[in-house]
């Protein structure tokens, strides 16, 4: 029998470590809301690596280094609206903060769903549009520490894993069905005129994904502010940067950006990639299979739908037996496949594309276990005012991997980026094992 009163907005009393001042149906639900928000918010996020590799087949004629750029900048954006919303949950609360935040999305999909009606949009426009876009990732440093509120230490490990992981298949969701949603015209948009495409002729309608989940986006603003109530937490400013004076804040943004990071930005990346190297815009165009073999914009959703499974089915079996064990395996496996996957990356058959997606894919599960095991040590190896701040801050840190990812494959060889990778992979993996992982390791979790 819980003596803690649920009735009214703000939870006074609550305290998820004690039965009789927690409540698991509020804390689910809360969970199912936000989750389903911030689905949202990836597929926001990402709508602009979904469109990107389609621009230049409606006529706009961006530069492959253009494309990389309009890809890269919602990472940065992201990384930045990070470091804001990290502070919002002890200041909103997070009913307004989630119904608020979801009403943000519609700015960027409905500057989307004008911009791509006319392929004269200057490219300034396009970057703005994908700065933009970054409210939809910005959100998770806002959403998740709020969420962490709400359950005890036993169970974040599941609810955050679920959380992130669920979420994060927002960006293979609008990968997958952007393409099929640019094939025919949605009801009640039909009196808007196709873009045709250049090479074959087909209509296309490149601006119906944006237009899609707009109405998705107001639905959960309304739900979420009719059903969501408060955790009071305060904390001022000087409390919630203290989180800067403790190593294990620095040694987790490390490994949380090798992981979301990485992941993140190959999420982003992968299409044009895997276009530039094996499609119409690589070596290998005169092969004829390669124009109906290799679609970067169809394949690509592969990487973030392996990658976010892992990490939502990961949080219980990290729950049971810590999460270092699996941050320190996911790392190793990210090396070690990175660096494999380098051997596909100037290919001299249309067929190699295969080993190289294999090897991606595999890559992204072992990314998936970064991140559902870093997720769950931050609230274990952390004292619990700095762990919500912590989870904010890395969140904000490995957001600006599509950022990283983009400028770097704009500025190098992809081949030089992959070996650059597994370096960093590797470094990241040294200090999992010997903080975290090795027996007597001094911050066990």
């Amino acid at each position: 029998m819980t003596t803690l009163d649920t009735s009214q907005r703000v939870l006074h009393g609550w305290d998820p470590e004690d039965p009789d001042k927690w409540d698991a149906k509020i804390a689910w639900s809360t969970l199912v809301i936000s989750t389903i928000t911030l689905f949202l918010g990836f597929c926001t996020w990402y709508l602009v690596s979904a469109i990107a590799p389609m621009l230049n087949q409606i006529g706009f004629g961006l530069t492959p280094a253009q494309l990389y750029w309009l890809t890269a900048i919602p990472g940065l954006a992201t990384g930045l609206f990070r470091l804001v919303f990290m502070f919002l949950p002890a200041i909103m609360g997070t009913r307004r903060l989630v119904s608020l935040s979801s009403l943000l999305f519609v700015i960027p999909l409905a500057g989307w769903f004008v911009a791509v009606q006319n392929t004269q949009t200057p490219y300034w426009v396009l970057l703005t549009l994908s700065f933009m876009a970054g409210i939809g990732g910005g959100v998770f440093s806002g959403f998740m520490p709020s969420t962490g509120y709400f359950f005890p230490k036993a169970q974040a490990g599941t609810a955050l894993g679920l959380q992130a992981g669920l979420s994060n298949l927002g960006m293979s969701f609008v990968q997958l069905t952007a393409p099929w949603l640019m094939g025919f015209s949605l009801l009640g948009i039909g009196f808007l005129a196709p873009q045709r495409g250049v090479d074959a002729g087909q209509e296309i309608f490149i601006f119906n994904p944006a237009i899609f989940f707009i109405p998705w986006a107001i639905l959960m603003a309304v739900i979420a502010w009719i059903f969501l109530k408060d955790v009071p937490v305060t904390a001022n400013f000087r409390q919630q940067i203290d989180i800067f004076g403790n190593k294990n804040t620095w040694i987790m943004t490390v490994i949380y950006l090798a992981g979301f990071g990485a992941f993140a930005g190959f999420s982003a990346q992968l299409g044009l990639l895997i276009n530039n190297t094996y499609g119409a815009s690589s070596a290998l165009a005169a092969d004829t299979a390669a124009g109906d073999l290799v679609k970067g914009a169809t394949w690509a959703f592969l990487f973030p739908l392996v990658g976010a499974g892992v990490r939502a089915l990961a949080g219980p079996l990290c729950d049971k037996f810590g999460g270092a064990v699996f941050t320190f395996v996911g790392l190793v496996g990210m090396a070690v496949m990175t660096a494999v996957a380098t051997f596909f990356l100037t290919p001299d058959s249309v067929n190699q594309f295969w080993w190289f997606m294999g090897t991606m894919l595999v890559m992204a599960f072992f990314s998936g276990l970064v991140n559902a095991g870093s997720f769950k040590q931050m609230p274990m190896i952390l004292p619990k005012r700095q762990a919500g701040g912590v989870i904010g801050w890395t969140g904000a840190m490995g957001a600006f991997g599509p950022f990283i990812v983009g400028i770097l494959l704009s500025m190098i060889t992809p081949t030089v980026f992959f070996w650059g990778a597994v370096v960093f992979f590797a470094a990241a993996a040294v200090l999992a094992w010997i903080y975290y992982a090795r027996p007597n390791a001094p911050f066990p979790g």
